[in-house]
């Protein structure tokens, strides 16, 4: 009997569940999370519910259920230490990095520098901010320009020349009340202009394998219009590509992901055991790393996971053991679009304790997976946590038919909700076509 501790809060850990469950072995899943949602519910032992970010709560917790090992979510807890805790505490292994090599996530200032001093390709322009001097003059230089704080944002935090800043003296304002909020550091990088992809990779301290590349869609509403999100919804293809991109991007990517593994490896003397995952934006100029995660990408992870096709619970250990170059990994060829149901404030007003009714959702199968994120029970009903509610995975032989799978089971939620209806459709998606192909000639 294998036991196993997940950590989490979102639709991502209901997908991790979802998919330990599914293997053929003897296991038994416990779940540490913000919300009690149906899908944890049904697939765990037990959720115990509090505040994951809470390195002596979940302590508490994994002496109590002795876990053979720990699945880590989202990235808060790493950034805290909770996998330094579980392993080097309480001797229990972790699929999730430590909180020094997590820093690919949390510091964004030391994802551009371990590319440069390993001369890792993908980094645009940039410079590192720790004050304000010389700010000025180096964003006349650049013109037009992106400014990150580093640290943790939620996916929201990222200004943009043109869309959220639109003159200088604006953008040295905003830096000057990051700088007093407490950032102690900032970075400014060229404004790039490209379609991004979502590229996942299993890593076990020395070895990378790869999942098929998805998009996201972070913008609220139809069209890509609206304030950015946590993520409304994303589509991969049935040949593992993705209709503007060329192998040639894949690989790259793929290299890349491999080649930061290993400097990783070789900066700490350690090995990053999780999920790589790596933003990519296909450019005029090449392939640009725009960002990267230390853990699954929520909604990315249900696409992927979707067509695993070998047991996770393997995954897991090898990934923990280090040797994932010994397990063949292989993912159906099916396309899958996923679509996020979510209250129709989200994500500019928090409104919680809406009623929301999921007795009509249609149950998981083969073409269709169900995945609850901010939705909590309480006495036999279920309430809005204010954040992003359930998403539909469509499997199907083509994008057609997958779309259509997830958008009629979006369609069906009733309550103060709302979803993206133009996730995966063909008029989108060839509008990335026509994107890439106006800029690269």
């Amino acid at each position: 009997m294998t036991r196993i501790l997940l950590i989490g809060k979102s639709g991502r850990l209901d997908c991790i569940a979802d998919t330990l469950s599914k293997s053929s072995r003897a296991k038994e899943l416990y779940s540490l999370s913000e919300v009690k949602n149906p899908g944890l519910l049904e697939k765990s032992i037990e959720v115990e519910k509090g505040e994951i970010n809470d390195v002596e709560f979940v302590k508490k917790y994994a002496r109590k259920i002795k876990p053979d090992f720990a699945v880590i979510g989202p990235e808060e807890p790493l950034t805290v230490g909770v996998v330094d805790m579980l392993t080097k505490q309480l001797g229990i292994p972790c699929v999730g990095p430590l909180k020094s090599l997590a820093q690919l996530e949390w510091s964004k200032s030391f994802t551009r520098e371990l590319l440069s001093k390993y001369n890792i390709p993908g980094n645009p322009e940039y410079r590192i901010f720790r004050n304000l001097n010389g700010l000025e003059s180096y964003l006349k230089k650049i013109k037009e320009f992106v400014i990150k704080p580093d640290g943790l944002t939620g996916g929201k935090g990222v200004k943009v020349y043109g869309e959220h800043i639109f003159s200088i003296e604006e953008a040295i304002q905003f830096c000057a009340s990051l700088f007093k909020e407490g950032h102690k550091t900032i970075i400014v990088e060229e404004k790039l202009d490209g379609e991004e992809f979502s590229f996942q990779s299993f890593c076990d301290g020395r070895h990378t394998v790869d999942m098929p590349p998805i998009q996201d869609h972070k913008r609220a509403y139809n069209g890509d219009t609206g304030p950015n999100t946590g993520g409304m919804g994303s589509y991969s293809c049935e040949d593992h590509c993705l209709p503007f991109l060329s192998q040639n991007y894949i690989k790259e990517a793929s290299k890349i992901n491999s080649a930061v593994a290993k400097a990783l490896l070789n900066e700490f003397n350690v090995g990053f055991k999780g999920i790589l995952y790596g933003g990519f934006m296909v450019t005029k100029y090449g392939l640009k790393l725009i960002e990267y995660n230390a853990r699954f990408g929520d909604p990315e992870v249900m696409n992927a996971l979707s067509l695993l096709g070998v047991d996770f619970i393997n995954v897991c250990e090898a990934i923990i053991n280090g040797t994932l170059d010994k397990l063949p990994i292989f993912f159906h060829k099916k396309a899958t679009v996923c679509k996020y149901v979510v209250p129709k404030e989200y994500p500019n007003k928090i409104v919680k304790k809406e009623f929301i009714n999921i007795n009509c959702i249609p149950n998981s199968s083969d073409k269709l997976k169900v995945y609850y994120a901010g939705i909590d029970k309480e006495s036999d009903k279920f309430y809005l946590t204010g954040s992003r509610a359930v998403a539909f995975v469509g499997i199907g032989d083509n994008l057609i038919e997958a779309e259509k799978i997830a958008e009629e089971a979006a369609s069906i939620v009733e309550g103060s909700v709302r979803h993206r209806k133009d996730i995966g459709t063909l008029n989108l998606i060839q509008k990335r076509i026509d994107h890439i192909k106006n800029i690269i000639n």
